[in-house]
């Protein structure tokens, strides 16, 4: 062992991959239904740096990892962030986490007065349990001692551990319903002109009479295919092919649409990658088509998401148009725009390094509480909040803030994984030097702490609230806060909504309120209140 040890403290390069390696390996270990997954990182990190302290790795790359996971995590999130956070369940849900995160709060003075420690102490191991880096910063900051890292070196990793194993007892007691929905795609459908009382109309009428989310692609008449030009006047034989999403179509029972889709002599259908960087970040009507060809975009595929196209849709890299051309024109439509399947990796370093500076500066700004004195995001809100705006923006002057879905995936599981692994080593050895005596009190008033506000979000919003569970997921990931519990519930509601949710609770409930609280905490103590 001490040769282990001595090797891995000499080599922390691999110590920290060996780490990676076989946290994702033990992560696919399933008893009895569970698995830690992604998370299971954290936890070989905390024995690698047991046995091999000196290996861990500089603080400031798990702090990237952190910037890059959630940087990614607004970017992708950032327009759905915004108009949801406003929405009956925006609302409802950070007032769920907040309540959780206060009464959890209150715990944890209890417990500091029951088991008789400092309330420096009860900050930071509120802070280990809430998983909450930033929190921590605070507490210390506010306490003007190291007491405050003890305290969460030994409540952290249940601060992990704990939520991952309510979500997995949730989920198989309860037996929760989980709305799985397919990628979204578009579909096509025709109707004959006699039978759908069109017959002698223009199809500039047609197309004013057509419900949103249907856009009418072309006329089939006398067996061809031509597009749907304003002036002509429908015949009775003429058969028009729409498009849009299912539920759409379904609503207005069309019949399906092979010989028009089949039938490509006349025009034919491309699918083409936009990879040339002029034409990212331009809106649809602004954007130019190929000379001496007439292209009309019909669809838009963004990731697993087919868009029906509208004139304010703005391109990203990485995004599919779907094109009706003509059949000689196709290999020039797919040149024109670059039809590279390296745009699903392609984005701005620059908007990416301009990102993270702006992350990180507001992460510095303080933020004035009366009676408490100012706080701060730090190297976690600050960027997160920034990532959310630009995310919301897409496009500010000549910075295109998008990244590709792709790219943005591979990026934030990576950031996440090197955090993960980072502070799993670096909180080894404290948590074995700790973990005796007095930090036992430490544990289990860190258990009482976690299971506090996580059962309040589960039970209070699935019970009371009537939220869906990979809401709920989100919602107690968000308020918990660190990314292998977000891991762990996209692992067990594979949904958008997971993410989603997450992205709206952590940057006020899961960073600024837990910062508050921390420092009430401490000032509470400093002017001798009773904790409990």
């Amino acid at each position: 062992m001490d040769n282990m040890s001595a090797f891995l403290e000499s080599q922390p390069f691999i110590a920290l991959f060996l780490v990676i390696g076989l946290g994702y390996a033990a992560g696919r270990v399933c008893i009895g239904g569970f698995s830690l997954g992604s998370g299971a990182v954290l936890f070989i990190g905390l024995a690698v740096g047991a046995i091999a302290p000196k290996a861990a790795p500089p603080g400031l790359l798990g702090s990237i990892g952190l910037v890059v996971f959630l940087y990614g995590m607004g970017i992708q999130y950032g327009k759905d962030f915004f108009r949801g956070l406003a929405s009956p369940f925006g609302i409802k849900a950070n007032i769920l986490g907040a309540v959780a995160v206060v009464a959890g709060c209150a715990v944890a003075l209890w417990t500091a007065r029951i088991m008789g420690f400092g309330v420096d102490f009860a900050a930071g191991m509120f802070g280990g349990t809430m998983t909450s880096t930033a929190s921590l910063q605070a507490a210390l900051d506010a306490s003007g001692n190291a007491n405050p890292a003890t305290g969460y070196a030994i409540a952290y990793p249940f601060g992990v551990l704990g939520p991952i194993l309510c979500f997995f007892l949730f989920k198989t007691l309860l037996k929760p319903m989980i709305d799985l929905k397919a990628p979204v795609r578009l579909v096509v459908a025709e109707a004959r002109a006699d039978e759908r009382g069109i017959a002698g109309m223009a199809i500039s009428e047609v197309i004013s009479r057509i419900p949103d989310g249907v856009e009418l692609l072309m006329i089939r008449r006398a067996g061809h295919n031509m597009r749907p030009d304003p002036s002509i006047h429908l015949e009775s034989d003429d058969v028009i092919a729409v498009a849009g999403l299912p539920d759409t179509i379904g609503q207005l029972k069309l019949g399906n649409a092979e010989k028009v889709r089949s039938d490509r002599r006349d025009l034919d259908y491309v699918m083409c990658f936009v990879s040339k960087p002029q034409f990212v970040g331009i809106k649809l009507s602004d954007l130019p088509t190929p000379k001496d060809s007439s292209a009309t975009i019909v669809q838009v595929r963004r990731g697993d998401v087919d868009l029906l196209p509208h004139p304010g849709t703005t391109i990203e890299y990485g995004d599919q148009l779907g094109v009706l051309v003509e059949p000689r024109a196709r290999e020039r439509v797919r040149n024109f725009f670059g039809d590279s399947v390296k745009a699903e990796s392609e984005f701005s370093f620059v908007s990416l390094g301009l990102g993270f500076v702006l992350g990180g500066l507001v992460g510095l700004i303080p933020i004035p509480i009366p009676g408490i004195g100012s706080v701060t995001l730090g190297v976690a809100g600050g960027p997160l909040v920034v990532a959310l705006i630009l995310g919301y923006l897409g496009r500010l002057g000549p910075f295109n803030w998008n990244i590709p879905v792709v790219a943005n995936i591979i990026l934030r599981n990576f950031g996440f994984t090197l955090f993960l692994a980072s502070v799993g080593i670096s909180s080894g050895a404290p948590l074995v030097e700790n973990i005796g005596g007095s930090g036992i009190s430490f544990f289990l008033a860190g258990v009482c702490v976690l299971l506090t506000t996580v059962l309040i979000v589960l039970l209070v919003g699935y019970f009371v609230l009537q939220m869906k569970f990979d809401e709920l997921l989100g919602v107690a990931s968000g308020t918990t806060g660190n990314p292998a519990i977000l891991a762990y519930a996209n692992q067990a509601a594979p949904t958008d909504r997971v993410n989603l949710s997450y992205a709206m609770i952590f940057p006020g409930v899961g960073t600024i309120v837990k910062i508050v609280a921390v420092q009430v905490m401490v000032a509470l103590g400093a002017i001798g209140v009773p904790p409990g």
